[in-house]
């Protein structure tokens, strides 16, 4: 397919991009390719540490799909090779290694997940295991003499726990070296990756000149706050949006993200043109608009995206249904709820949560049919559930309840 022109192209790959290292290197690149009609090999790396993707991941896989329809060759590198050792990036403490059957499970549940965005088409899927399990100790010992100590502690974990006492392991050493030879294996023209990759991404750089090859360019991208409004969104902090989860419960979430959040979302989560995202910004600063109404577009786009509009239609109306025409109040309490923990008590959740003061009371009002978990009344005073977040408790006629992500 004919490449559109350099500056259309750079466009498209600037936006929501953090930083291009250097971008006039990518020009080069993107002018030789149009030459030569020759696309380019752009490359991403991700270790299966968990089984499901959440949106925090999808803001990079949908630049590789920017990428993709540009007429560029697109990686998808699953890391379970590198997934064994565990990346060290932004962790204080050494991390619990995985085994290979948990690594090869997750990377399974990956190639099923990233089609929702990604042409199946026009992927390539790959595996670091292809080429890193084959090395000899030999070739091992010649990546290691290309990069020094004294370079792996300018990074800035690296160097915490090396000031504070905390031990760093040789294999976390060899994280980032690992993930620079793919580079290599790949030949990899741009390899993408979040701000907190910046360092492995640039020993990436570092080790293709070692080994006589053109160092890619890096492209960084910021990381998706979560639910919580403070931390990346993560599955471990139970902060996450699941791009497999049902479409009422990624509605309902987004619903429940903070008003300061929704710019940011617009601009990550979704395809929305930068001169709507423009308006976006004109009415939240309007008194007269209730960020509500805005937040409710941006629900619809991300269900929309993963799950179709027919779904997102449904979302809508099963949330409107549920919050609206019950005219909730607008400044219920929230009880924090990590869903990591599991399944809780609904008599623990009500007590604990001050709606009622004793277990014998919640039991009471629960039979009574006076406590209803979104709008559906519960009888069964031995219940346990996992809630979403923004699910609504409601007990009696005025106490109400919404949970959000701890």
């Amino acid at each position: 397919m004919p490449f559109a022109n350099i500056e259309d192209q750079l466009k498209q790959i600037r936006r929501g991009a953090e930083e291009i290292i250097p971008e006039e290197e990518l020009i080069k690149k993107l002018e030789r390719s149009a030459k030569n009609n020759k696309p380019l090999i752009i490359k991403e790396g991700f270790d299966p540490t968990a089984p499901d993707l959440h949106l925090g991941h999808m803001v990079s896989i949908r630049k590789l799909k920017q990428f993709q329809d540009l007429g560029h060759t697109v990686v998808f590198l699953i890391g379970d090779f590198t997934g064994m050792i565990g990346d060290p990036t932004g962790k204080k403490e050494m991390r619990k290694r995985m085994t290979r059957e948990e690594v090869q499970q997750n990377a399974e549940t990956y190639k099923q997940q990233i089609f929702k965005v990604l042409d199946p088409e026009k992927t390539v899927i790959d595996f670091n295991s292809r080429w890193s399990l084959p090395l000899k100790f030999e070739d091992v010992l010649t990546l290691t003499a290309k990069y020094t100590v004294a370079r792996m502690l300018e990074r800035d974990d690296f160097h915490k726990r090396y000031t504070s006492g905390r031990p760093i392991s040789i294999m976390e050493f060899l994280y980032p070296l690992a993930q620079a030879y793919d580079s290599v294996a790949l030949k990899a023209d741009v390899e993408l990756g979040g701000t907190d990759q910046k360092f492995n991404l640039l020993v990436g750089r570092d080790i293709m000149r070692e080994y006589g090859l053109e160092p890619q360019v890096i492209l960084t991208l910021p990381l998706l706050v979560g639910l919580d409004g403070v931390e990346k969104m993560s599955k471990s902090l139970g902060n996450y949006i699941g791009i497999n989860e049902p479409p009422q419960e990624m509605y309902g979430k987004t619903m429940s993200i903070t008003d300061n959040m929704i710019v940011n979302y617009f601009e990550l989560a979704t395809d929305i043109p930068d001169s709507e995202i423009q308006k976006v910004k004109q009415q939240l600063n309007d008194p007269a608009v209730n960020p509500r109404n805005i937040k409710a577009k941006l629900a619809f786009e991300i269900v929309r995206i993963y799950h179709g509009e027919t779904a997102a239609k449904k979302a809508e109306e099963e949330f409107n249904r549920v919050f609206r025409e019950k005219s909730l109040p607008s400044d219920m309490p929230v009880y924090r709820y990590a869903a990591k923990d599991g399944a809780i008590w609904i008599v623990r959740l009500l007590v604990s949560a001050g709606l009622t003061a004793t277990n014998g009371e919640a039991r009471r009002l629960i039979k009574q049919g006076a406590v209803s978990i979104d709008g559906k009344k519960i009888s069964d005073a031995n219940l346990e559930f996992s809630p979403a977040a923004g699910t609504i408790i409601k007990v009696g006629k005025r106490r109400f309840l919404r949970i959000v992500a701890a």
